[in-house]
C-alpha cells in the first residue's frame, strides 16, 4: 500500500511525535510526585537520558511507548505497511540502544525501572505498586 501523504507531509507528521513530556510520562510523573518522591528530569549526562532520575538513590525510570520501543504487546508488534524494511531496522536499533543504555547505567551502579505505556493504561495501581517497590 502506497503512502497517501507526500514525503514532506509525512516528515511533518512524524516530527510531531514527542520524545519527552508525553502523556504516559506525565501520568507517571504526577503519580511519583503524589507518592512523595522528588526527582530530576531527563539527565542528558546519563546513558539514554532517563525520564525520571532519583540521584540520591541512584535509580532511574524510563517511561517507554510500546510502539516506538517495541514492547511485547499488541501495539508494540505493529509495523507500518510502507517501507517495512526501513521501519524494522529503525525499531530494531531503538530496542538495541535501549538495552545498551540500561547495561551502561547498571554498570555505573544505577538501578533501572522501565514502565510501558500499556501498563499505565491497563492498571495504574499495579504501576504504583511497582514504583513504590522500586523506590523503597
Amino acid at each position: 500500500m502506497a503512502d497517501t501523504l507526500s514525503q514532506q507531509d509525512r516528515s511533518k507528521c512524524m516530527s510531531a511525535n514527542k520524545n519527552s513530556n508525553t502523556k504516559p510520562e506525565m501520568l507517571v510523573r504526577r503519580l511519583v510526585f503524589s507518592l512523595g518522591y522528588r526527582y530530576r528530569l531527563h539527565n542528558r549526562k546519563l546513558p539514554g537520558c532517563p525520564d525520571l532520575v532519583f540521584a540520591g538513590h541512584k535509580k532511574v525510570i524510563f517511561v517507554n511507548g510500546c510502539y516506538w520501543h517495541r514492547h511485547n504487546c499488541k501495539k508494540g508488534k505493529s509495523t507500518p505497511q510502507t517501507r517495512q524494511e526501513f521501519w524494522e531496522t529503525k525499531f530494531k536499533r531503538t530496542a538495541e540502544r535501549d538495552k545498551e543504555n540500561i547495561k551502561l547505567l547498571e554498570k555505573k551502579g544505577w538501578k533501572v525501572l522501565v514502565i510501558w505505556e500499556c501498563q499505565i493504561k491497563k492498571d495504574i495501581k499495579k504501576v504504583q505498586e511497582k514504583i513504590v517497590k522500586f523506590l523503597g
